[in-house]
């Protein structure tokens, strides 16, 4: 059986290293061949929205709206439906492709047979 991999990034600009490598690590897999469903929660929650990925930067890290469009192209990205709220995002607002959905999803994906959950 395959493994697959959930990524669940709690950090944005405000903490952009740990932020940058959970995306890094999502693109790494879906590179690999590894099945990715990244969960953007808490200030990663602004990259649902169109733009905000591109205003990112870090010093010698991809881009992040490059991360995120890999991550788009073959994988599955989730908006935390708690974090969607307390920011006023809805599902109007979101990039295409990106969903919204809350923890029993989340529980529902971690909890599969084959599945590796990683925080960050």
């Amino acid at each position: 059986m395959a493994r697959s991999l959930v990524i669940k990034v709690t950090a944005g600009a405000d903490a952009p290293e740990r932020c940058n490598q959970a995306f890094t690590v999502a693109a790494a897999a879906l590179a690999s061949g590894v099945s990715v469903s990244l969960w953007l929660t808490g200030e990663s929650s602004w990259f649902a929205l169109p733009g905000r990925a591109k205003e990112f930067s870090l010093p010698h890290a991809a881009p992040l709206t490059d991360l995120l469009d890999a991550v788009l192209a073959v994988g599955r990205v989730t908006l935390c439906t708690q974090c969607a709220a307390r920011r006023n995002i809805t599902v109007d607002d979101l990039i295409d492709g990106i969903r919204i959905a809350g923890a029993p999803a989340f529980v529902e994906e971690v909890t599969a047979e084959g599945v590796q959950a990683l925080v960050y």
